[in-house]
């Protein structure tokens, strides 16, 4: 653990009542902590002492930490709130309504927010230093197109740098989003009360212990089974935004039980490919997607969708292609690989597939047309193409996924790119 100068204690301080706000900081942060683990916590620091300072990290971080996932918020918040209080300044300034100041100076950790959050949620925040006085009237041109709403800033803001308020805001409307699919019918039969097929074997059986007598039909009907879901998110310059978005997404419905997914797997690609699904299985998003992001080394650079294609195709399409598979591709298909290239391995991905979903950002523009050749040579290979930069967006998503003749906006771009 890192050292810290030593804390002076004063004789007569409030130890438990510290301990107390300690708890309530982690309690806004999203862990849970009530009043007993309070009363253990001052017991456990009573019955282990003050002298070290690792002693007293751990021995809080014992009574008031259940799960793994847990471990980053509450060092952070206990950073914060035992041992760095110049530290507090910078994270206090992360939430200045500003475009760019402190908080560039070094990209925040997973959690540091949510905790600074936790701990100045209810004080009141500093306001921007104020301009000139205005000497007369003046006309100032402000460019919109790049402002949102509370909403939308959610979709693009970095997860890692996510507040409480806006975690909390995120789960609520991921909550009713869904994708739901149907499950597909197999080979395989399993008993039924109401079959439509006889099962002519378990008749015979049952008839045996009747003396070769046969009383009632035993039925069967066709076994279900779920199939894969597969995520290949493009993390370029062009469509991090949007990625960020989609992966926050793509987690909660990973970990989202009943579902109707056998298994989800996500790969990102930006000039290579990079399988992050284990990273997805952390049930803490923040961890997930920092874990992500660290072994994607290529985010916000350039894209190479052919060349990417080409080694899911070599390295993963037999291992996770298999029994149905459905496919999300999420890319704006500005290419700078051969496009030759990019129509062979796309149609490859299209034959290896149950369906195949491209979820193109760009198409939210009313006047988007099939202009670029990376465009012209994947739109043929899919099933459906839709857009995918909005909530509302997702839940039309939702839709096409059920639906399994939904082309989207597929055949009206195919018209456009008639001669």
């Amino acid at each position: 653990m890192a050292t810290y100068p030593d804390l002076p204690l004063p004789e007569d301080g409030k130890l438990a009542e510290n301990i107390a706000h300690f708890a309530r900081a982690l309690r806004k942060s999203g862990l849970p902590v009530g009043p007993g683990r309070v009363i253990d916590a001052i017991r456990a620091v009573e019955a282990a002492g003050f002298t070290r300072r690792e002693d007293f990290f751990h021995t809080l971080q014992a009574v008031f930490v259940s799960r793994p996932e847990e471990r980053i918020v509450f060092a952070q918040i206990f950073r914060l709130f035992w041992r760095d209080p110049r530290y507090l300044e910078h994270m206090m300034s992360l939430m200045l309504p500003q475009v760019r100041g402190v908080q560039e100076d070094r990209a925040a950790q997973a959690a540091e927010k949510r905790a600074a959050e936790a701990l100045l949620g209810d004080a009141p925040r500093p306001e921007p230093p104020e301009g000139p006085p205005d000497d007369g009237p003046e006309t100032v041109e402000v460019d919109a197109s790049s402002t949102f709403s509370a909403e939308e800033r959610l979709k693009t803001l970095d997860f890692e740098q996510m507040s409480t308020a806006e975690i909390a805001a995120a789960k609520r409307m991921l909550a009713t989003l869904s994708l739901p699919v149907k499950p597909l019918p197999t080979r395989r039969s399993q008993a039924a009360s109401t079959g439509a097929r006889i099962d002519l074997r378990r008749t015979l059986r049952a008839s045996l212990r009747r003396g070769g007598e046969i009383a009632t039909l035993a039925r069967k009907e066709p076994r279900e089974r779920w199939p894969n879901l597969i995520v290949l998110c493009d993390i370029s310059g062009s469509m991090a935004d949007y990625s960020r978005m989609v992966l926050h997404f793509v987690h909660a419905v990973a970990n989202r039980k009943g579902q109707g997914w056998a298994r989800v797997h996500a790969f990102t690609f930006g000039t290579r490919l990079t399988n992050i699904t284990r990273h997805l299985r952390a049930r803490d998003v923040d961890a997930a997607l920092q874990a992500a992001g660290a072994q994607a080394q290529d985010w916000s650079g350039g894209t190479r969708i052919g060349s990417s294609l080409h080694a899911f195709n070599r390295d993963w399409s037999r291992r996770v292609l298999g029994q149905g598979a459905v496919v999300l591709l999420i890319t704006d298909g500005l290419d700078r690989d051969d496009t030759g290239q990019l129509a062979r391995e796309i149609e490859r991905l299209h034959l290896s597939c149950r369906r195949l979903i491209w979820i193109n950002p760009l198409l939210r523009w009313t006047g988007f047309a099939p202009r670029a050749t990376g465009i012209r040579a994947m739109l043929p290979h899919v099933d459906c193409f839709r857009a995918g930069h909005s909530i509302a967006s997702l839940e039309a998503l939702g839709r096409a996924v059920s639906t399994a003749g939904d082309s989207g906006e597929k055949q009206r771009l195919l018209r456009l790119m008639a001669p």
